[in-house]
């Protein structure tokens, strides 16, 4: 089975352009749409997260799948894949990114060699071909990539995130990504602690437009007051597609 992971976190964020990016993948039909890579995650605090008009059209969906040797999953919510990489084995993780870059029919924006930094994710630091599936999307929507001095494998980057206690799922299920290999991180900071560091990040970009693909360092670029966005901002939502 191939399935594609819609993300709690992400579509709570963005209901109406993770509605998009589903309305997206059923047109194309090779994809099972669940919600979280684990079944019946806190359901109703985030059906309860949703916008009241989203809500049945979530809760149709199902909560998560048991996925078996050999499934194909595409998610992009970092947490997802961490968890079925340390917890199903045999079990193959994408991200949607490359799902989209392989994609001949995908009809892509046009933003006139508009120059962008593109943010690498600590929690995808091993994820090349996901990395380098964003750098093609970005090109293919003619964007000039401008590259972090961390960046790939040794981007230390996720928002905020990384300045608050992990969720407790998160440390059971994945405990390579976010036990072994996070110490010193997710220490608990004030929120005017985050906005302290975020802001000190964000000054980095001189201004310039940021891209992430990961909803966790959107969000703290945006605390930051940096000129951020999601990569699916730029590839789904219709005031991009001049």
């Amino acid at each position: 089975m191939k399935y594609y992971i819609a993300s709690c976190v992400f579509t709570s964020r963005h209901p109406e352009l993770s509605r998009k990016i589903m309305d997206y993948i059923q047109e194309r039909g090779d994809l099972e749409i669940i919600r979280c890579c684990v079944m019946h995650y806190r359901e109703k605090d985030f059906t309860d997260m949703m916008p009241e008009s989203f809500r049945d059209f979530w809760a149709s969906l199902p909560s998560g799948a048991e996925f078996m040797p050999g499934d194909i999953v595409y998610s992009l919510c970092h947490n997802c894949t961490a968890i079925i990489d340390e917890w199903k084995e045999g079990v193959e993780t994408r991200s949607l990114w490359e799902y989209i870059d392989r994609d001949p029919s995908f009809v892509f924006p046009d933003f006139k060699n508009e120059e962008m930094y593109v943010q690498d994710c600590w929690r995808a630091y091993d994820k090349k071909e996901e990395q380098l599936a964003v750098r093609s999307l970005m090109k293919k929507m003619n964007i000039a990539v401008l590259e972090t001095e961390n960046n790939f494998e040794h981007t230390d980057f996720c928002g905020n995130s990384l300045y608050r206690p992990a969720p407790p799922r998160n440390l059971k299920l994945a405990p390579k990504r976010f036990v072994e290999n996070a110490q010193g991180l997710f220490k608990e900071h004030t929120l005017e602690q985050q906005k302290d560091l975020m802001k000190s990040y964000a000054a980095k970009f001189n201004g310039k437009k940021v891209v992430s693909y990961c909803h966790y360092c959107e969000e703290g670029l945006l605390l930051g007051e940096a000129d951020a966005c999601h990569i699916a901002q730029l590839l789904f939502e219709k005031e991009n597609r001049l």
